[in-house]
């Protein structure tokens, strides 16, 4: 702006050091107006990425069908981005009950008090409703995942942008929409993006920068199908306490066919990591970049008192009647996908058990080999169940090469945060990570949000993110078809 009122002064012959004239300074001022009004115009435009400017209220929130508690805790805490009027738009019952209840126990609580003041409407035509109301700019979208794409795509359609819990889709015809969802949300200039939580735990964010540390790490090795250089396990379990509460998952969560396989569902975590840390702001195109050579699936097996203790209900509903084997619920939450990306081999298992064991919870493992060391994230019993990142030399590596860089390293992460230290362990360095420094997952969804929100201000999301989200959901899709195809292994 300060060049474009030089050039324009410049144009009408106006001094602007001499300070003498007033007709000068009145020019000035009147430019500078001119250009004020330009920007506040920019950002009063209705349902456009324009609008946000960063202003308090101006992200209003549009909650569809809120089917996962992932949808309430973007309103965990306060955001001032956020309009404290909160439409909700869904089917009454159990899930929009407990979402409310949710949003008012934030309200309600001593320390940091939340002021959402949720709107519902929950009539059947909850959907066409919100398209025809238009209260807000933003979908969230966390739920069931049978019509989800859809409800994407028709929101890009209807002018809304949209923030989506994993996955966006569970199946082929699902990423076709996707596709298509994101090209036209790139021509209308809207957002289309994915809750990637993970990105935010500081134990992932340091290892980050361990392997992307050349002269520490190396380059990334190629590894093969039978020992891959990054591998990734996650466990997670149906039955589980969420903010000290039993958590009551909806009976169509143990449908495939609504909630998504294993393979399609939390590996979308799973590979977002692994681009994000070793590809980081690569556009990698799955036309070419990606290999998708094998995968298989297996299912869990419930009986019905523990889908009953999990849902409230007392019977298998007549939709799941043909996941039923000898009285048991066969849920087919288990995968295994092997592909080569970036020429690099991956192994990715996704486990779900019924309940952790005493003490435990949802855990993640990670192994990813570089040509100097071993980056590895362990989360067991011995640990605690506690997440801890351990570094390792390789054998044509020498260790006080190694040990120098690694203390140089750590510095650097000293800088930021203070109380991380190393500590060896045998052969393996520890990378302690106090507890007091970590914050929980649930925290992630508010960073994931003020991320999102950056990029409403742009118009856009960067190019290689959405080359990620084409590249992560082929993955899935390609290897849910693969594992179609294979027998259930046990």
């Amino acid at each position: 702006m300060v060049i474009n009122l030089y050039i324009l002064c410049k144009g009408l012959k106006i001094d602007t050091h001499s300070g003498k004239s007033i007709k000068n300074t009145f020019c000035i001022l009147t430019y500078i107006c001119f250009f004020i009004v330009l920007l506040l115009t920019a950002c009063n435009t209705k349902l456009h990425a324009d609008e946000f400017c960063g202003r308090e209220g101006e992200v209003k929130l549009l909650i569809l069908d809120p089917g996962h508690f992932h949808a309430d805790l973007i309103l965990k805490k306060t955001n001032p981005r956020i309009s404290p009027k909160v439409y909700i738009y869904a089917p009454s019952g159990t899930e929009l009950d407990q979402h409310v209840s949710r949003i008012q126990s934030y309200n309600a609580r001593e320390k940091e008090p939340t002021s959402w003041n949720p709107i519902v409407y929950k009539q059947d035509n909850f959907f066409k409703q919100m398209i025809h109301d238009k209260n807000g700019n933003v979908v969230v979208l966390a739920g069931n995942n049978e019509l989800k794409t859809s409800y994407i795509l028709k929101s890009v359609e209807a002018g809304f942008n949209v923030l989506s819990d994993k996955p966006l889709v569970i199946n082929e015809d699902n990423f076709k929409l996707l596709k298509e969802a994101l090209e036209l949300a790139a021509k209308k200039q809207l957002v289309v993006y994915d809750m990637m939580t993970e990105r935010f735990n500081l134990l992932n964010m340091i290892q980050k920068r361990l392997v992307n540390n050349t002269s520490l790490f190396g380059n990334l090795q190629t590894g093969s199908e039978d020992d891959p250089a990054i591998k990734q396990k996650s466990v997670h379990h149906f039955y589980k306490q969420i903010s000290g509460s039993p958590l009551i998952r909806p009976a169509w969560y143990y449908d495939v066919a609504q909630q998504g396989e294993g393979v399609v569902d939390v590996t979308t975590h799973m590979i977002d990591l692994i681009n994000w840390t070793c590809f980081d702001r690569m556009l990698i195109d799955y036309t070419k970049d990606v290999d998708v050579y094998n995968a298989k699936s297996w299912s869990t097996e419930l009986t019905l008192d523990e889908f009953s203790a999990s849902t409230k209900l007392h019977d298998f509903p007549a939709y799941l009647d043909k996941y039923i084997d000898k009285g048991k619920l066969k849920v087919f939450s288990n995968g295994e996908i092997g592909y080569k990306i970036n020429q690099t081999h991956v192994r990715l298992t996704v486990q779900w058990d019924y309940q952790a064991p005493e003490g435990g919870g949802d855990t993640h493992s990670s192994v990813i080999k570089g040509t100097n060391a071993t980056c590895e994230i362990v989360q067991d019993m011995e640990h605690g169940f506690i997440p801890q990142l351990y570094f390792s030399k390789n054998n044509n590596f020498g260790r006080d090469d190694f040990e120098a860089n690694l203390v140089a390293f750590i510095e650097e992460i000293r800088l930021d945060y203070p109380s991380v230290s190393l500590v060896r362990q045998g052969d393996k360095y520890l990378v302690k990570i106090p507890l007091d420094i970590r914050e929980s997952h649930e925290t992630h969804f508010s960073n994931v949000a003020d991320s999102y929100f950056d990029f409403l201000m742009k118009g856009q999301i960067p190019a290689w993110e959405k080359y990620n989200i084409l590249a992560k959901y082929f993955i899935t899709t390609t290897a849910l078809k693969i594992a179609k195809t294979v027998p259930e292994c046990d």
